[in-house]
């Protein structure tokens, strides 16, 4: 009997034609002798529709074709169900792919999506709100809002942007953070809540991070000089400095002084003062290499 697969397509993400991908999609569970249903999302009640086209054909796994955000849209469709999800990059953001070390090649990725293992993966809620990779407060996250009001996408979008965020940066915050049955203050520039270890770029932020061990880390940058964010840009992301707190728990409060930017996997999210976040253990399986 022939296996049931969903096949999720983001049509818009990453400003990119999907059809050449619809194509391989469809002739790879041809070839392998799977039923293919293809959807293609509208950002209009598309959560509804993936869970009704769930239930009529309880697909084996569900295939996903976007960034961050479109995975994680699917992860929340299917949080009462047993299904695995299989990636294959096709957005603006796609964080969670790079920390999962998938190659770049469709034919590779489709083996994964469709044939390999996975593994259980951790989400973390915050503020009642899904984050299945890195979410942050503060001058990332004025990047994300920047980046969202410019009419230039891909890698000079980003570079445009980044220029324009570091100059116009505001003024440090003061944290205070409850963890781990303790309470700490710190004046911070940024402060990522990191379920797994690498930005979209590569950049390696949360270098201890796991996707699946049941916590999380608040990875606190109090300076970004630019020695510093060089250091983290090439890979030396310097654990010891005096600039950088990392504390790992299960569940945090974070209360700033005043409304600083936020965002959660590349969506803009407002200026928040409070956040509540606790982690969602072995929420979703994800198909691996």
């Amino acid at each position: 009997m022939k296996k049931n697969i969903l096949f999720v397509v983001n049509p818009i993400s990453g400003d990119l034609d999907k059809s050449d991908l619809i194509d391989a999609v469809e002739e790879f569970a041809a070839t392998n002798h799977f039923n293919l249903e293809v959807y293609e999302t509208t950002g209009k009640n598309d959560l509804r529709a993936i869970q009704s086209l769930y239930d009529e054909f309880q697909p084996e796994r569900i295939i996903v074709a976007g960034g961050d955000g479109t995975i994680k849209m699917v992860a929340e469709a299917m949080e009462e169900q047993d299904v695995i999800i299989g990636i294959l990059p096709a957005g603006s953001a796609n964080g969670l792919s790079v920390d999962l070390n998938l190659p770049d090649g469709i034919e590779e990725n489709l083996k994964i999506a469709f044939l390999h293992h996975y593994i259980e993966m951790d989400m973390i809620c915050i503020n009642g709100k899904k984050s299945i990779h890195l979410s942050d407060l503060g001058l990332n996250a004025n990047l994300v809002k920047n980046y969202e009001q410019s009419d230039v996408r891909g890698f000079w979008g980003y570079a445009l942007q980044a220029f324009t965020t570091l100059k116009e940066s505001e003024e440090p915050f003061v944290a205070t953070i409850s963890a781990n049955n303790k309470t700490v203050e710190h004046v911070a520039r940024m402060i990522v809540i990191a379920n797994s270890q690498k930005y979209g770029t590569g950049v390696i932020i949360n270098p201890n991070g796991a996707m699946n061990d049941g916590r999380f880390e608040l990875v606190i940058l109090k300076s970004l000089d630019l020695l510093l964010i060089g250091k983290i840009i090439t890979g030396n992301m310097p654990i010891d400095s005096d600039d950088i707190v990392i504390i790992s728990t299960d569940k945090a409060e974070i209360k700033t002084d005043y409304p600083v930017n936020f965002q959660i996997d590349g969506e803009y999210c407002g200026a928040q003062t409070s956040l509540e976040i606790h982690i969602l253990h072995k929420q979703m399986k994800i198909a691996v290499p």
